[in-house]
């Protein structure tokens, strides 16, 4: 290799460096995360919060996801949340689909770039029954009953249901019965039957009282990037055209492995890009498509490509975002006059009569706190939209959404109303099943006002 008999200039390997670790980032986050599942013996609960599970295997959540959950930001509450990893070192797994009915479903599995390769949800008419997530290379036995094939061509993937419920306690006793029914395991222990597991009573793992702070879990680390990128470019085959890519960052892996000086500038230049440009790309409105009253939105979640820089961006201020024929998101960190939004002052978004955002499945409005996570509060409310049964219209026939400031004193104004913490805090719009209005953008989120 070139990197090993030449000298390789500072300048250089830190512009190297720098654009290595701006594509890598996703990979190596997915690579990290199996770190975690790999020494798990079963199904559980992380700290008695967030689902997970051996490879494999995937765990269910039966309610809406707590606010302590730290394992990946941007979570929403209005579906029953299920976590798993698929991988090519344990083969194929079946994942089962229940008779949702009318309910709103999606099961996302997206590889180790992040990019879908499955369709299963309700906007797929998806027919109940056994599905096999398998390894491109595998070329096994597929049982007649499967109902349909997906593969993957990277090390590892992720998987993750999602199963609308209303915000009810007899919702949460409908949903019971289906979301036992989700479950993913090796295909040596698929029999034809289907499986049921009680989600409700499984274990879990850690110390749940250890808190894990503010921030999303740390699955990158720059500090050991050179280890991390060499893995990846094994895990992840080049696509098309990506070859020559790969042949250039692995010059800096050669050299790095055989020149300390070279391996101690690459960690610098690695610590140097992911406190400068990758964490410019978890504010919201610094990436994107700009939309209406600096809303900024995207239309390639899950499906990159060589987009390396919306790649990224999605995996650093949300990643598993779904493609966008399942979701489309819009992001907020500003007011209509284009300051930050800040929980010290009320804010109101306000749709009008017919205007709500057109999907074929639900829509919500979130408000995450600077880090992208839930701001704990007394009333337990993090969004609201779809799944909220009693939001008040007034006598047009609008919806108004209040957030931030001093709780309301009449009571229909506290049931629009989202609590907000002190200083910096996000809005994200989801809407799930969007229809073509939304998809070409014929329908853009109303302006959030300061009052």
């Amino acid at each position: 290799m070139a990197s090993s008999t030449f000298q390789l200039p500072d300048s250089y390997v830190r512009l190297l460096t720098s654009s290595a670790y701006l594509w890598a980032w996703p990979l190596i986050n997915m690579h990290n995360r199996q770190s975690v599942m790999r020494q798990l013996p079963a199904p559980g609960l992380l700290k008695g919060i967030a689902p997970v599970a051996p490879l494999g295997r995937l765990a269910m959540l039966r309610d809406y996801v707590e606010p302590a959950e730290r394992l990946v930001a941007c979570p929403n509450q209005d579906v029953a949340y299920g976590f798993g990893m698929v991988a090519a070192e344990v083969g194929p797994s079946i994942i089962q689909v229940p008779d949702f009915g009318g309910r709103f479903w999606v099961y996302q599995a997206v590889d180790q770039r992040t990019d879908s390769f499955v369709s299963l949800g309700a906007m797929y008419d998806t027919a109940p029954g056994f599905y096999l997530l398998a390894p491109t290379g595998w070329e096994g036995h597929v049982p007649d009953q499967i109902a349909g094939v997906f593969r993957f061509d990277t090390a590892v993937g992720v998987v993750i249901p999602r199963v609308f419920m209303d915000d009810t306690a007899e919702d949460r006793l409908a949903i019971a019965a289906l979301v036992d029914q989700i479950c993913m395991y090796p295909l040596a222990e698929f029999d034809g039957t289907t499986k049921t597991m009680d989600w409700s009573a499984v274990p879990s793992y850690g110390d749940a009282d250890d808190s894990d702070g503010e921030v999303e879990t740390r699955w990158v680390d720059p500090g050991a990037f050179v280890t991390d990128l060499s893995a990846v470019l094994d895990e992840v085959p080049p696509r098309p055209g990506e070859t020559a890519l790969y042949d250039w960052f692995r010059t800096l892996v050669d050299a790095a492995a055989v020149d300390p000086r070279v391996h101690d500038l690459v960690v610098e230049a690695a610590k140097e890009a992911d406190a400068g440009p990758i964490q410019d790309l978890f504010e919201f409105r610094n990436i994107g498509i700009p939309s209406a009253a600096h809303w900024t939105t995207q239309r390639n979640g899950a499906q990159f490509g060589t987009d390396y820089l919306a790649r990224t961006a999605m995996a650093k201020a949300n990643i598993f975002v779904n493609s966008p024929n399942e979701t489309c998101y819009y992001y907020q960190d500003l007011d209509a006059n284009g300051d930050r939004l800040d929980g010290a002052h009320s804010y109101s978004v306000t749709f009008a009569a017919g205007d709500l955002p057109p999907v074929d499945g639900f829509w919500s409005l979130t408000l995450y706190n600077e880090h992208h996570f839930f701001h704990a509060n007394d009333l337990n409310r993090y969004s609201l939209g779809t799944k909220n049964k009693t939001l008040h219209i007034d006598d047009a026939g609008a919806l108004t959404i209040t957030a931030g400031g001093p709780m309301p004193t009449d009571p229909e104004a506290i049931a629009n109303w989202l609590p907000a913490p002190d200083g910096a805090f996000s809005l994200y719009l989801r809407a799930y099943g969007p229809t073509t209005a939304i998809l070409d953008q014929t329908w853009t989120p109303a302006p959030v006002i300061p009052a």
